[in-house]
């Protein structure tokens, strides 16, 4: 579908079955002469590095992880040098990425490589998974790319390839565990070919067969495609409820606040935090002092003698949550 034009005319479906070589063979050499340079891909990357990587990537777009993850790599290279710094050094530093929990349950993965397994980041999912923030698919990914463990991978992107290319679908549906079958099934036996192959699988969904204007002409996988095969139907599963804009909301709010707390060498006055939060206009008097308690709730500030600031500021600041 390239240049996001629908091809018209008759097509036919592939009868015949798609296996595992058929995939590999195509996707994982187009993988090897087109793939972005990305550096957590770097042989020489290490555990910790991919793992902050992922952590970074959830909900983010590659170029502004970039600059973020040098920075982050840089300033605390193994998990200990991260685990030594106050919690909030770890949310100033996370700066705009969004969602800066994520920010504090990297840190306490942090201490908890750092004090139960030596500095060194686990190579099991189980182990993995009993990390804070770690869930089902970072454990599989931090196993596969940095380890070269044979486990199938499954994002966003990779949803969208399996859907066209195995089902016919415009789209992907809600996640599932059909999603990991899919994926197991067309994952080479060797683990080194497995870990590239899921790499090239979402590379492919991130800059060929993209969500709206999928380069259909550019793709190694065309003629193994279901959905292209079947004529590109308007087949789409029901999708999910959209996201609420951004601007105006709880979010935006939430996001002057802890701007204020990143840039303050000390802790400020709740009444500062919710000016802050008031500039650029609110949707209703109440928002300013949602959005603060929410920060309180989820451990990102930390109130301490009438002063709020980011979690670390004092020896006895509350628990994160």
């Amino acid at each position: 579908m390239d240049g996001g034009a629908v091809p018209t005319g008759p097509r036919r479906r592939y009868t015949r079955p798609v296996t595992t070589p058929d995939f590999a063979s195509a996707l994982i050499p187009w993988f090897e002469r087109e793939a972005r340079d990305l550096p957590w891909r770097d042989p020489e990357t290490s555990a910790w590095a991919v793992l902050v990587s992922e952590f970074m990537l959830q909900q983010t777009q590659v170029d502004r992880v970039l600059p973020r993850w040098e920075a982050w790599l840089s300033r605390w290279p193994t998990p200990s040098a991260l685990a030594r710094e106050e919690p909030g050094e770890a949310v100033r530093a996370w700066d705009r990425l969004g969602y800066p929990r994520r920010a504090l349950w990297l840190h306490r993965a942090a201490v908890e490589i750092a004090e139960r397994h030596g500095d060194t980041v686990p190579a099991d999912v189980d182990r993995l998974l009993e990390l804070t923030g770690i869930g089902p698919y970072t454990a599989r990914a931090v196993a596969a790319f940095a380890y070269g463990a044979r486990h199938p991978v499954v994002d966003t992107n990779t949803r969208r390839v399996l859907a066209r290319a195995l089902h016919g679908k415009a789209a992907a549906g809600m996640p599932s565990p059909a999603d990991l079958d899919d994926m197991e099934e067309l994952l080479p036996e060797d683990p080194a070919a497995a870990a590239t192959f899921n790499a090239a699988a979402m590379e492919l969904g991130a800059i060929v067969c993209t969500a709206r204007a999928p380069r259909c002409g550019d793709c190694p996988i065309a003629e193994l495609c279901e959905w292209r095969g079947a004529g590109y139907p308007d087949n789409a599963p029901q999708k999910r409820p959209k996201q609420a804009k951004f601007a105006g909301s709880d979010r935006q709010v939430r996001g002057r606040i802890m701007a204020l707390l990143r840039a303050e060498a000390e802790p400020v006055t709740p009444e500062r935090a919710i000016e802050a939060a008031e500039r650029g206009g609110v949707r209703d008097p109440e928002q300013p002092r949602r959005a603060y308690d929410s920060l309180i709730a989820d451990g990102l500030i930390v109130e301490r003698d009438g002063r709020a600031g980011l979690p670390g500021h004092t020896k006895h600041d509350t628990p994160v949550k």
